[in-house]
């Protein structure tokens, strides 16, 4: 099989050939590899290790900064890189948003518009993408953005302090890139394969927020653009980190998701087996190897022992082998071979 058919029979409900495998990692890591496998670039990293990673494309930004502020990205936001030894990280160094407290000033912000966006050239990069790799285009994930236009603090402080706020922003941002979408699952109908849906509902012990305010202000423009995906034949990937088992249901079942990642399975109630046990028959399971302590501090043997047991662990149900997040740079090469290496040499279905 291809990396495309595998993803596609997994979708599908039908058995690939092998364990599908992904690719999740910081540049970093990216530029390591390309250099120690002696590869020119992602894809014959791709090959190297055997990886059915996904080409993402989405539509370029014609217009590149905010209108009052020519440093500040189209949201407003402006960035700082952050040092933190064994690579760096982008901060968000302003919040745009931090003083409002009415609706009429966030209608009265300038938002950004979906016709900002260079669609002739995305036709042209549609018609090129390379058709033995499953297609990801279109994405969605608001609040992280209202964060960082509010502030983290004042951003979840407004479930309580000001909704109104809340709702109104929300609703900007949904607008906005639901058009986006629109015109870009409409250009990509038949190639595009699966959309980027994302919320980081949970820290690593509990939700962030309560379920109340999650059903309330997150779960019904999630459904908006799941179902827009849906109408063109687009699958649905949905990515929150941490403990958040408690809310999925919600996700299946109002959201519609179908590939749940990246499964911290550290985290108190996400236990492997239970997971299975729930909702095996209903999602994919996408990640699970575990980047907070296996991957970047296990041995390679350690490494390959977490790839049988979460093949033993997801034998009853779809998965999909793949880091529970970016490999970090402090990821010894050594123990990312080991994953693929393993998962190649034993994941025949």
């Amino acid at each position: 099989m291809t990396p495309r058919e595998r993803w596609l029979a997994i979708f599908a409900g039908e058995k690939p050939d092998r364990v599908p495998t992904d690719y999740w990692a910081t540049d970093e890591v990216t530029d390591r590899l390309m250099r120690e496998l002696r590869c020119s670039d992602l894809e014959g990293v791709y090959n190297k290790l055997n990886i059915d990673g996904v080409t993402r494309i989405e539509p370029p930004r014609l217009t590149l900064h905010h209108p009052d502020d020519p440093e500040a990205d189209i949201w407003g936001l402006r960035r700082r890189k952050m040092d933190y030894g064994a690579g760096s990280y982008d901060e968000f160094d302003t919040h745009p948003l931090a003083g409002v407290t009415t609706v009429e000033e966030i209608h009265a912000y300038k938002w950004p518009s979906a016709a900002d966006h260079d669609f002739a050239a995305f036709r042209q990069m549609i018609s090129k993408v390379p058709r033995h790799r499953f297609v990801r285009s279109g994405e969605y994930e608001p609040f992280l953005l209202y964060c960082a236009m509010r502030g983290l603090e004042q951003g979840l402080m407004d479930f309580l302090e000001y909704p109104e706020v809340l709702d109104a922003a929300l609703d900007h941002i949904f607008l906005y890139y639901y058009e986006l979408n629109q015109r870009a699952f409409e250009i990509g109908k038949g190639t595009i394969d699966i959309a980027y849906l994302a919320e980081d509902l949970g820290g690593q012990r509990g939700l962030l927020m309560s379920i109340d305010d999650i059903r309330r202000y997150i779960l019904p423009k999630q459904k908006k653009m799941a179902d827009l995906a849906r109408s063109y034949g687009i699958r649905v990937f949905y990515h929150t980190d941490g403990d958040v088992k408690s809310v999925i249901p919600d996700l299946i079942n109002v959201t519609g998701i179908e590939l749940l990642n990246p499964i911290q399975w550290r985290c108190p109630s996400m236990e492997r087996e239970g997971l299975v046990r729930d909702f095996g028959d209903k999602i994919i399971f996408h990640g699970a190897m575990d980047n907070q302590q296996t991957l970047p501090f296990g041995t390679v043997e350690d490494v390959r022992a977490e790839v049988l047991e979460n093949m033993r662990i997801f034998s009853g149900a779809r998965w999909i082998c793949a880091p529970c997040h970016n490999l970090q740079p402090i990821t010894p090469t050594e123990n990312i071979v080991a994953m693929y290496e393993t998962i190649h040499e034993h994941g025949r279905l």
